[in-house]
């Protein structure tokens, strides 16, 4: 039990620590494992209606949630099922050790995986592996070597990622754990520490969008092509930090590897979390995965600690759906009848454009991957070895290949599809990141086309800055590697003749007050300020980077103070910026506030010079949490933004002074605004919970992670 008066206040009011969850060993008797097995899967506690899938997950997941239902715009304390992280466990570890922890809340909650600079055999990049390796030896942490293959693969591979479980990494593709119905959100470095220390971290819950799949693929469409259309065809951000949820008859047509695909492009299409529901397809894919883990280990030995058949069972008896009255901020729509293959790029996922159309324009290539955490699965290899077979790579291209895992590369080699793309001449590489994050051998040079399998082509990354590169599904990369130019396996599969059927419904949100009423008395931390009063100071400034608001030049002089760091905040986007805020104004700013860089200094700098609160239209979720976990409040108010654009057209300075003065009720989420000329109006924001108090109150996460570790 945890001392301190503080701590003591908090456990009343939230019950902060209940018992840890966690995985059985494999030493468990049956029973006694499928006991635990049901009461970490089944649903056990009753909440009330109106729910979608992401919020009856959280639910699960959020510490002293029982009294009221979670809901979007909530800020909740988490104890997620796993936390992930890869090579930049270095980094996490550096912060665990600052913080002074003893030891790991819980050992089984945390995965190691090193996957991302698998290449690198210099002398420090192989000492930074044994640190993490031993690391994970002395706390009794899941580790997995170089080689071993990509960490999200891993997490569902190994059963770590299970359906109805809220599993977090330190990565942004976590999302690709939503393929089996289980909730995957990235994390930033400091919550990963958090999460060693204590068990759990914050999270906000998103917006949730429905996206609705109808009809069924035409022959020869993959789910690459599906997520490549839908981040051109939705190109304006329309799910934006949203957590998607996928539904309709179309899903049949799915397998859980295109399902995979998908979730874990949904980062690319900008959402913070992409969610499958758990049907008899992912069901089915399930019950075959246990059987592979059951036979994998020794004979006689007792069932996998993770998944097995009693897991199985308990996740086929205990479904959970979404209520039929949820709310959705928006209904998206696809025909997948309607779709045909599609090629992203280049060098952007908001460009997509059918195959049918690049393929006449012959656009030579250089260089061809099939690797990454998105598409290197044994059916990616099988579809790549398929269109393969009997021919070789076209002389000047240069085909790179990559399993997910050392597994799958097991597999692919006994069914001979690896063999058959070396003997096309495919030049391998270890199972992990490599090319597809810039790493290794294979990059692209200046000038030079690629195509690959991946899930992001953003200038530079995979390379040069001044190349070319498209994504698309592995039978059109191995295709265009064999024809040395973009184009399909022959004969391309016909395409409709119309453009592929979709549909945009935004929804009106319920009255946020009366939700807040109706689900019991919002709870104030003790030292939270629960109200606050200013006047609005607006920069009006879509996409304002973390370079506007606090420049790079500065980002690396450690040895500037607070008052130096407020003194040069917003330099590079208003110079008069820092001398005309006081320490009672409330920042507003456009969209996609504090987009680009994670570094912390853009929301430190602003808590320095006195600012307390920054509303927006959206931010930038890195930003936010960087904010948050700093102590600096950040909510979304669009509509405020949008009446300040409409009533100061006349005011063409960068940072103005509005003259509107707000009260601002940051637990009962309203910001009530009266203009100089008598006007008064009320805006719903999120309710700030205990969760995001507690870190206000503290200064920040490591501050509150530090009272907690050295309380105990």
């Amino acid at each position: 039990m945890l001392a301190g008066s503080l701590e003591c206040t908090v456990m009343m009011l939230r019950l902060l620590r209940p018992a840890p969850q966690t995985t059985p060993h494999a030493g468990l008797p049956t029973r006694l494992h499928s006991r635990l097995a049901t009461r970490l899967l089944a649903t056990t506690r009753s909440v009330r209606a109106g729910q979608n899938l992401v919020e009856k997950i959280v639910q699960r997941y959020a510490l002293g949630s029982q009294a009221a239902a979670v809901r979007q715009g909530d800020f909740v304390s988490i104890r997620p099922h796993r936390v992930m992280t890869h090579d930049n466990t270095g980094a996490v570890l550096s912060k665990f050790k600052s913080i002074g922890a003893p030891a790991f809340f819980n050992p089984q909650q945390a995965v190691f995986t090193l996957d991302h600079d698998v290449q690198n055999k210099s002398d420090k990049n192989l000492a930074k592996y044994r640190a993490i390796e031993s690391f994970a030896a002395e706390h009794g942490v899941d580790f997995y070597p170089a080689g071993r293959g990509i960490g999200h693969q891993i997490m569902v591979e190994e059963a770590y990622a299970l359906p109805y479980t809220m599993v977090v990494a330190s990565d942004s593709h976590s999302n690709m754990y939503g393929g089996i119905g289980c909730l995957g959100t990235p994390v930033v470095r400091t919550d990963a520490a958090s999460i060693w220390a204590t068990g759990q971290t914050w999270w906000q819950v998103p917006p949730v969008v429905k996206v609705e799949l109808t009809g069924q693929m035409p022959a020869g469409v993959t789910g690459k092509d599906i997520i490549v259309a839908l981040c051109g065809l939705f190109n304006s951000d329309q799910v934006l930090n949203t957590a998607i949820e996928f539904v309709g008859d179309g899903l049949r047509g799915l397998s859980v590897d295109d399902r995979l695909t998908v979730a874990n492009m949904t980062t690319e299409w900008g959402a913070l979390a992409g969610l499958f529901p758990v049907d008899d397809v992912a069901l089915e894919w399930l019950g075959r995965r246990a059987q592979r883990l059951q036979a994998m280990r020794a004979s006689g030995s007792a069932s996998h600690p993770r998944l097995n058949a009693d897991v199985v069972q308990s996740l086929a008896a205990n479904p959970v759906r979404p209520d039929s009255d949820a709310y959705y901020a928006k209904h998206l729509t696809l025909d997948l009848s309607t779709l045909s293959p599609h090629v992203s790029g280049p060098n952007s996922v908001k460009k997509a454009t059918p195959l049918s159309v690049l393929e006449p324009q012959h656009i030579s290539i250089h260089k061809a991957y099939l690797l990454s955490c998105v598409n290197s699965r044994a059916s990616d290899i099988a579809a790549a070895a398929a269109v393969l077979r009997g021919k070789t790579i076209a002389p000047g291209v240069e085909f790179y290949i990559a399993a997910a895992s050392s597994q799958v590369q097991g597999d692919a080699e006994t069914t001979g599809d690896w063999q058959t793309l070396l003997k096309a001449g495919a030049q391998p590489l270890p199972a992990g990141c490599g090319p597809c994050i810039g790493l290794g051998v294979g990059l692209l040079r200046d000038g030079e086309v690629g195509i690959s399998a991946t899930n992001r082509n953003y200038k530079g990354r995979m390379g040069s800055p001044n190349a070319q590169a498209y994504l698309a599904s592995p039978a059109v990369v191995a295709a265009s590697a064999a024809a040395g130019y973009i184009c399909g396996p022959t004969p391309l599969p016909a395409s409709p003749s119309q453009s592929p059927a979709i549909s945009v419904r935004s929804i009106p949100r319920p009255d946020a007050a009366g939700a807040a009423a109706a689900e019991g008395d919002a709870v104030v931390v003790p030292g939270f300020t629960a109200a606050l009063t200013g006047e609005l100071v607006f920069c009006d400034a879509d996409n304002l980077n973390t370079d506007g608001i606090y420049p790079g030049k500065y980002t690396y002089q450690d040895d500037m103070t607070p008052m130096q760091m407020a003194g040069v905040v917003m330099e590079n986007y208003d110079p008069a910026f820092a001398g005309s805020v006081t320490k009672t104004d409330i920042v507003v700013g456009g969209y996609n506030f504090g987009t680009g860089s994670s570094r912390e200094q853009a929301a430190t700098a602003l808590l320095y010079a006195g600012i307390r609160l920054v509303l927006a239209g959206s931010f930038s979720e890195t930003f936010k949490r960087n904010a948050i976990n700093n102590g600096l409040l950040v909510l979304e108010a669009p509509d405020l933004v949008n009446d300040l654009r409409s009533g100061l057209l006349d005011d063409k300075s960068l940072t103005k002074r509005t003259g509107w003065t707000a009260d601002i009720d940051l637990v009962g989420g309203r910001v009530s605004v009266k203009t100089p000329q008598g006007g008064y109006k009320t805006y719903g924001v999120s309710r700030v919970g205990a969760a995001a108090q507690e870190l206000v109150v503290a200064g920040g996460l490591e501050e509150w992670v530090k009272r907690r570790v050295h309380a105990a």
